[in-house]
């Protein structure tokens, strides 16, 4: 049969294929020939709407051919929307589909410039690169981030950025250069030094400058300061938009689509496993404030979340921020629980001490499937996460257990008792599914804190209440639960708290209703 009389074939199944993450996606007619590409936050989403009824009865002309016209689809998923927007645009020149319209002026990202020629460079952003001798560095997807990233060093390094040719008295004089000495106490040369160093930067050597803006955030909720932390905040999500690596895509290393079962099976290969990473448990530390350090810990079970597996954890036992203490709490809390939740579920197992060695060993096996541990276990960190980790889990007999740190700059792997970390290739579905999975533990990890910090801010507002001490507020909260809940409370119910007199509760209750 020609393809002019094949029947055309129902893709309303091969949706359900397609993950919910960020990426491009590519519809082809019946000659295979790529007819439009397009970019979505949620692939799944986006691809399924064009296969429902609706769209089709309210889409206008163009769509409706373009949908007529589709006999299949591809879908490439990325790590982030920057990196959706670049593929989309790389595909769009590559195919010239038939039915996009954007991208067909040539329409370039930004790109950052700075020429070593002149005698004070400056970094200006520019639409193309050319052979021209100057540095280069992007494309940047974010242009806003972008202009906000120039922002921060020129404060931070000094740097002159627009405009053009030596600097202008103005600019001389501005403190704004001050770093630490204003650009007409030094000479060229010295300023090109700092312009070395905000290279570096732009190159994404720039640990070290986030983490002190982080630690600066930081600071700054402690201080219940959370306008200034959010704008912090917000200085970190530009500067890790523009100076994180971006993939550059060619047509032969298009990022495959996931498979969970294939990428499971890649990872136990990786890692010289005996039992495949069937069911994988990943911890992560979120610690934006010293006033709620929190954990998290996601499951995947073939490949795929197992959300109703999902743990969180407020860190107890430590003081201020140290993400090796809190992963070796977090860690401990965890499997002490399974083991004895396993004990529980296993009450006999004391009187069989006099067993032989072979049916103790069958018992153990038993007692090992019952406690349903994980096959590997991912710690979000390097060397000093996983080796936390490895102490609790020793101590709690489980050293037999396969566990690795996943480093985030570098997506470096470690291993206990190997110095030099593993690395896989960025397209390796093996990473993959280590990214999503830990990706995964800092998203649940976040939104946990972001629940507690807004449930404090909340809080707070008793701080201002007259005759509430700090023991009253913690009354107060430990019998209603929230400050919600208070002010529903009439004056009866807030005076039957243990420490709260009808005086203070007409008080409390007033002050509740006028703020």
């Amino acid at each position: 049969m020609s393809s002019s009389q094949k029947e055309k074939p129902d893709l309303t199944k091969k949706v359900h294929d397609v993950p919910h993450k960020p990426g491009v996606y590519l519809m082809r007619d019946r000659f295979n020939r790529v007819i439009y590409v397009g970019k979505a936050r949620d692939l799944r989403k986006r691809v399924g709407s064009y296969f429902m009824p609706s769209k089709l009865a309210q889409a206008d002309i163009k769509t409706r051919a373009m949908l007529d016209a589709v006999w299949d689809f591809e879908t490439h998923t990325v790590q982030s929307e920057p990196e959706s927007l670049l593929l989309e645009g790389k595909l769009i020149k590559d195919y010239r589909p038939r039915y996009n319209v954007s991208f067909r002026d040539d329409k370039r990202f930004l790109v950052v410039k700075v020429d070593p020629t002149e005698e004070w460079p400056r970094f200006r952003l520019a639409r193309f690169k050319k052979d021209d001798g100057a540095r280069y560095f992007g494309p940047y997807a974010h242009a806003g981030a972008l202009r906000q990233t120039l922002n921060f060093m020129r404060k931070k390094f000094g740097v002159l950025t627009f405009g053009r040719g030596s600097p202008t008295e103005r600019e001389l004089k501005s403190a704004t250069y001050q770093v630490p000495t204003r650009l007409s106490e030094i000479s060229a040369e010295l300023y090109r030094e700092r312009v070395a160093q905000a290279c570096d930067f732009l190159e994404g050597h720039s640990r070290e400058m986030i983490a002190a803006v982080e630690d600066e955030m930081r600071k700054s909720a402690g201080k219940l300061d959370f306008e200034k932390a959010a704008e912090l905040r917000n200085m970190l999500d530009d500067l890790r938009r523009t100076t994180k690596p971006i993939r550059r895509f060619t047509r032969h290393s298009l990022p495959s689509t996931i498979d969970p079962v294939n990428d499971v099976q890649a990872l136990g290969d990786a890692l010289q496993l005996t039992h495949l990473p069937s069911v994988m448990e990943c911890f992560d530390i979120s610690n934006i404030s010293t006033t709620h350090v929190v954990a998290s810990m996601v499951c995947f079970r073939n490949g795929v979340p197992d959300k109703d597996n999902y743990r969180r954890y407020r860190i107890r036992t430590v003081e201020g921020q140290d993400d090796f203490a809190s992963m070796a709490e977090v860690v401990r809390r965890r499997y002490s629980r399974v083991l004895l939740e396993a004990r529980d579920a296993n009450p006999d197992t004391a009187e069989f001490s006099q067993e032989n060695p072979a049916e103790a060993l069958d018992r153990a096996t038993a007692i090992f499937v019952a406690v349903r541990l994980p096959d590997l276990i991912i710690v979000d960190g390097g060397k000093g996460q996983l080796s936390s980790a490895c102490r609790e889990l020793q101590r709690l007999g489980l050293h037999e257990l396969p566990i690795i740190g996943l480093a985030k700059e570098y997506e470096e792997i470690y291993r206990p008792g190997r110095a030099l970390p593993l690395m896989l290739p960025p397209d390796s579905g093996a990473l993959r599914l280590l990214q999503r999975i830990r990706d995964e533990a800092h998203r649940f990890a976040n939104t946990y804190h972001q629940l507690l910090m807004k449930k404090r801010i909340g809080e707070s507002i008793l701080d201002d209440c007259p005759g509430v001490s700090q023991n009253r507020k913690n009354l107060l909260l430990r019998k209603f639960g929230s400050v919600n809940r208070l002010r529903k409370a009439s004056v009866e119910q807030i005076a039957s708290t243990e420490g709260i007199g009808p005086k203070l509760a007409e008080d409390v209750h007033r002050f509740l209703e006028r703020h």
